[in-house]
């Protein structure tokens, strides 16, 4: 029976396990959004709400500009950054944490990620996810001017 052995392994040992998912938690923080397999996705979730829950229990001390804070909240700051720290392996990952997502995030009680199951992969037909935080926006790339997509369409034209 598997009692109180909640998690799955992935055919990895701890340690490799554990590097993996700092590895996918840093990820998540910089990009805001990842693809990977679903049950992978799913153990992630789990690990990125929390480290972003970390954050967000600063509060008004995530607003505050650094020479603003008393002793104290300056204290309860560092001490968040290096729990958070565990979690995230890059320093700019981290201040990204702090000044970028979790000011997004403040007021929100929870449900900071979701997954979007994309189909299955190539290779191995392993089911596909992508972990985004529930703030990611779309880039809006320039579109393409007229003049290139025309140039485009005309030498097909002329190659057929």
């Amino acid at each position: 029976m598997r009692h109180q052995n909640a998690g799955r392994k992935f055919s990895r040992n701890s340690a490799h396990r554990k590097a993996m998912f700092r590895n996918m938690v840093t990820s998540v923080i910089e990009h805001e959004r990842i693809t990977t397999t679903d049950p992978k996705a799913k153990e992630v979730r789990r690990l990125v709400e929390r480290t972003i829950t970390i954050a967000l229990r600063l509060g008004d001390v995530l607003t505050k500009p650094r020479d603003q804070r008393s002793a104290a909240e300056q204290g309860k700051y560092v001490h968040a950054l290096r729990m958070a720290g565990r979690m995230i392996r890059t320093r700019e990952a981290l201040h990204r944490l702090f000044d970028h997502v979790a000011p997004r995030l403040v007021g929100r009680p929870g449900g900071y990620t979701r997954i979007l199951k994309v189909g299955t992969r190539p290779g191995d037909a392993a089911p596909m996810a992508i972990l985004e935080l529930v703030t990611y926006q779309l880039p809006t790339n320039a579109p393409a001017t007229s003049e290139a997509s025309g140039a485009n369409a005309t030498g097909a034209d002329s190659a057929s």
